[in-house]
């Protein structure tokens, strides 16, 4: 009788440097690994559109991507990185935009930035980032979407982060609901810095 096996052996990419240097690199084996899994939604994070525009001329054009923007303030007040013209181009393309507040940043960083103290989200991103900043991202990312009904917690999706600018994060992951958050689950682990 053959012994079940009890584990699969899958490779992961290491960048040598984070950030947006590795963005083609992570685009071309997180569509392959989507295509493997069949997974339906890819979260990416994106300021100015140019990631998720590479990403959908990447991956498969029936698996839904979704583009995460910085909340408008983020960088000034009333401020959205994100152009109407960007937002426009990628809507032409199929590409669901969402922006919304961040998971790891929000009320959270006004009490610090006011009162001078961390709270809870905030040392969780902290915590996350000794991963790298990518993991970080897109951890958040899968939060944001499931809070906004863009996927679902019963569905794996891949989620790509980066340091600053560009991609050098892909993860698996089961989703949660923020209020839900040790639900998520970090499936596996498509590639990310090695040195960060």
């Amino acid at each position: 009788m053959a012994e079940k096996k009890h584990h699969y052996d899958l490779n992961c990419r290491y960048f040598l440097k984070a950030g947006a240097i590795n963005t083609k690199s992570v685009l071309e084996v997180a569509a392959k690994r989507a295509q493997e899994l069949s997974v339906k939604n890819v979260l990416v994070a994106t300021c100015s559109g140019k990631t998720a525009i590479s990403a959908r001329n990447v991956f498969l054009e029936e698996i839904k991507i979704i583009a995460v923007t910085h909340v408008a303030g983020f960088l000034k007040p009333d401020y959205q990185e994100l152009s109407d013209e960007e937002r426009q181009r990628l809507a032409s393309r199929h590409v669901t935009i969402f922006t919304g507040q961040h998971a790891f940043g929000g009320v959270g960083r006004g009490v610090r930035k006011k009162l001078g103290t961390y709270q809870v989200d905030e040392i969780m991103a902290y915590t996350l980032r000794t991963f790298g900043q990518g993991t970080k991202v897109a951890i958040e990312l899968a939060l944001m979407a499931t809070d906004a009904g863009l996927i679902r917690t019963d569905e794996n999706v891949i989620s790509i982060g980066g340091t600053a600018h560009g991609a050098d994060t892909a993860l698996v992951i089961k989703p949660a609901n923020s209020a839900n958050f040790f639900d998520l689950k970090v499936r596996e682990v498509i590639c990310k810095p090695a040195v960060f």
